[in-house]
């Protein structure tokens, strides 16, 4: 991978790719998972609150000896299913399938056909059609590597019988590691049966090693997230431009337009329309809202029939209620924006309740932060509040009040009346402007 992360820590839709494998083998409901760690701690302080066991294996010595070290931290009995940290998309009902096998006594294994099988263990079979065993691409014959039906490394056995498979591993092979896969042939000598599962597609069974292998993962999977929107009725103007990294719960007619980024988990109500280059994190959006191109939206509630953007920034915090309109290069932060009301320009408004019918003018903000401490902001219902106001929180602009364009409010604004600074504006006759050179 050529960095200083393990490469289970690379990201895969946002995530780890380990935690990709976890959640599937949370989902099949264990008794235990265990974590086979190799030197440092990077896996544990990201993993170390996770419902999870740990092994170490220092040095590694292979994938057979990285199981070893994971069957003394587990229960002796039952079925133990291998999986691998950097190969996320094995589907839950596949390894069900795998597991079912193993209950059944076999040895198990996921397989899948490839076009290209470089790099992988072949699956070598007896005329009868039987796995004989699985040859690793470094020690396979020309014959052999011609074989496209290929190991994934995912199996399941009964956890004895891998015990005693594992006591007698070599490392008589090309790497000088206990090779994992050489309990097949060990298998195969105790007459226990071998049974293949095939992968339902190749994105199954794909591993990462290089930041190559992580991209055309990440595209692989992104276009699965757009084939699942479309079938569900969604509107992507192109299914090879959108990146899901978490969960998208979409209503009727929703358009969306390319470029867009959903992070965490995104709900979109009917007939909402994002415009392209959007980002979305942990957002709600209700029905018929659209949000303008390259407006960031993150950690909020977005009300009914609003309209955001373009070039928006709603940050954490923010609630917006219906109608609501938030224009170009406007910030919001912290805050409640009441129906109707409208902030459409080159605004901050941070730490702020806001109440309905409110209109704030361009260049206006809330000077929230006097260096160490943060302070609120009230402007209560149908309050106009003109352009480049300086609103010094804490203070309360009143019910119905009007604001003068250029105004500094660093106390309460009364209800219903127009508060400005005394200013006066003088005309110099005599003025030059000043000349270059």
């Amino acid at each position: 991978m050529h960095s200083a992360l393990p490469k289970v820590l690379h990201l895969l839709a946002g995530k780890p790719l380990l935690a990709h494998v976890l959640a599937t083998a949370q989902s099949l409901k264990p008794r235990a998972v265990c974590i086979v760690e190799g030197s440092g701690d990077a896996l544990r302080a990201r993993f170390g609150d996770a419902d999870v066991v740990w092994a170490r294996q220092d040095p590694p010595r292979g994938t057979g000896d990285a199981l070893r070290c994971a069957l003394a931290a587990l229960p002796g009995d039952g079925v133990t299913l291998v999986l691998f940290g950097a190969d996320p998309l094995a589907r839950a009902a596949t390894l069900h399938e795998v597991i079912a096998h193993a209950q059944g006594g076999s040895l198990s294994l996921l397989t899948v056909d490839l076009d290209d099988p470089e790099g992988y263990g072949r699956v070598v079979r007896l005329a009868d059609g039987r796995v004989a065993a699985i040859v690793e691409h470094v020690d396979a014959t020309p014959e052999q590597r011609t074989i496209r039906e290929v190991n994934t490394g995912v199996m399941a056995a009964p956890t004895a019988a891998f015990a005693r498979w594992l006591a007698a591993l070599d490392v008589r092979n090309a790497s000088g590691e206990f090779y994992l896969t050489d309990v097949i042939a060990l298998a195969v000598r105790d007459g226990v049966n071998v049974a293949t599962t095939s992968a339902a597609s190749v994105t199954e069974a794909l591993g990462v090693n290089s930041q190559r292998d992580l991209a055309e993962l990440e595209r692989r999977y992104q276009r699965a997230q757009a084939e699942a929107l479309l079938d569900a009725g969604v509107a992507l103007a192109d299914p090879a431009r959108i990146d899901v990294r978490g969960t998208l719960a979409c209503g009727r007619d929703v358009t969306i337009d390319v470029g867009c980024i959903f992070e965490g988990h995104v709900t979109l109500g009917d007939n909402v329309a994002v415009g392209a280059h959007c980002v979305l994190r942990n957002v709600s959006v209700a029905t018929g809202t659209v949000i303008a191109p390259f407006s960031h939206v993150e950690e909020a509630q977005i009300g009914a029939q609003c309209r955001i953007g373009p070039y928006a920034r709603i940050r954490p915090s923010a609630v917006l209620a219906d109608e609501v309109h938030i224009g170009n290069f406007v910030e919001i932060k912290a805050s409640t924006i009441g129906e109707r009301s409208k902030v459409n320009h080159l605004t901050y408004v941070g730490d702020a309740t806001v109440g309905r019918d409110v209109n704030i003018g361009a260049g206006t903000i809330t000077c929230n932060y006097d260096g160490a401490r943060k302070h609120r902001t009230v402007i209560e219902d149908d309050v106009h509040i003109g352009s480049s106001t300086l609103l010094v929180a804490p203070v309360t602009v009143g019910r119905g009040a009007t604001i003068g364009a250029g105004t500094t409010v660093w106390k309460d604004a009364p209800p219903d009346a127009l508060t400005v600074n005394a200013k006066t504006q003088v005309a110099r006759s005599d003025w030059k402007r000043p000349k270059k050179g």
